[in-house]
């Protein structure tokens, strides 16, 4: 029987996408309290780009090299000393940061959500950050109320679309900015579109939105806090305007530090900067409560998460380029078995 190798993709060194390089490894032995797992899907993030160009707080300390890959979907193929929740052959999922895009690995059985049998491994590994982020927005962090107005700022990404198709499960009444050539996918996701390049999305409600959700920060977040009516919930997520304009970490921290000081302007508007992890630390049984109620949406086909691609090791460096230039209208997804 051949021994089963392994196969990594590593940044090597900070900044564009000709930094990382996929390389062989050692094949990683479970510990105690741990399993293996082989890889069936690991997607690729825009926070990736954050992590790649080191601007990603989570990230900062950690030293080069180091292996890619926010989140993983994978059988079970070795348990570590004293390992009995998983046998071998149960397929799991897990939110890693860095470390997943890797043909095997180990990962914390205690940590594991177990993955629906028959669910397509693509799709599921599109809801461990992006809509788990969307889904704990919407219900951890903003607690949105049927009826509600809420605005989306880019809604045609991965979160932005997440949070439509979820918003429209909870009932609320959806806007959504994007380019104007995206508007028929907003659309389709029960949004009203709006083209940020031609409208005002300040003015498009009069009175204001009762939540907006912000991962771009196209100027610090400001006209998204405008935007919001008297007693209004702006959650910040993101920061992609502020990568693509390759502004320093330290500026991007003083947005996300400014928004706490809005709460005392006149108008009773609120503000918050959500961060999956910060919240994962705080509550960790959410996250596995929220990602399993998702995997069940999905095996139900409430949910159906778009894959903009398969894609295998010797793909990545051109997917990181596709992330950075925007326009996906669904995942890219690292599948180890797909041969290029």
């Amino acid at each position: 029987m051949t021994k089963p190798r392994n196969k990594v993709v590593q940044v090597k060194r900070f900044g564009g996408p000709e930094g990382l390089e996929v390389v062989d490894a050692p094949l990683p032995t479970a510990g105690r309290g741990e399993v293996r797992v082989r890889m069936l899907a690991s997607g690729l993030e825009y926070t990736d780009v954050l992590i790649r160009r080191h601007l990603y707080p989570q990230t900062m300390r950690h030293r080069l090299p180091f292996v890619m890959g926010y989140d993983v979907v994978g059988e079970v193929d070795q348990l570590g000393d004293g390992e009995s929740g998983f046998q071998v052959g149960d397929r799991v999922a897990d939110m890693t940061v860095v470390g997943s895009n890797a043909a095997y690995r180990t990962l914390r059985a205690d940590r594991l959500a177990r993955v629906p049998s028959g669910v397509d491994p693509a799709e599921a590994a599109t809801l461990i950050l992006s809509w788990t982020t969307a889904y704990q927005l919407l219900h951890r962090a903003a607690r949105v109320q049927r009826g509600q107005r809420v605005l989306v700022q880019g809604a045609a990404g991965a979160v932005g679309q997440a949070l439509l198709v979820l918003g429209r499960l909870a009932g609320l009444e959806l806007w959504g900015t994007a380019r104007g050539a995206h508007a028929a996918l907003i659309r389709e996701l029960g949004a009203t579109p709006i083209d940020y390049q031609r409208e005002d999305f300040t003015r498009v409600l009069p009175g204001g939105f009762d939540v907006v959700f912000d991962g771009i920060a196209q100027d610090g977040y400001r006209r998204s806090f405008a935007a919001l009516k008297r007693g209004g919930l702006l959650c910040a997520y993101g920061y992609s305007a502020g990568v693509q304009a390759q502004r320093r970490m330290l500026t991007m921290l003083m947005w996300i530090a400014r928004l706490y000081l809005w709460r005392w302007f006149p108008g009773g508007r609120r503000a918050l900067f959500y961060s999956i992890n910060v919240m994962r630390a705080r509550h960790p049984a959410w996250f596995r409560e929220d990602l399993q109620r998702l995997f069940e949406l999905l095996a139900t086909g409430a949910v159906r998460p778009r894959v903009a691609e398969r894609i295998s090791f010797d793909e990545v460096a051109e997917a990181h380029r596709r992330l950075e230039a925007g326009g996906l209208q669904g995942k890219l997804v690292l599948c180890p078995d797909l041969k290029p």
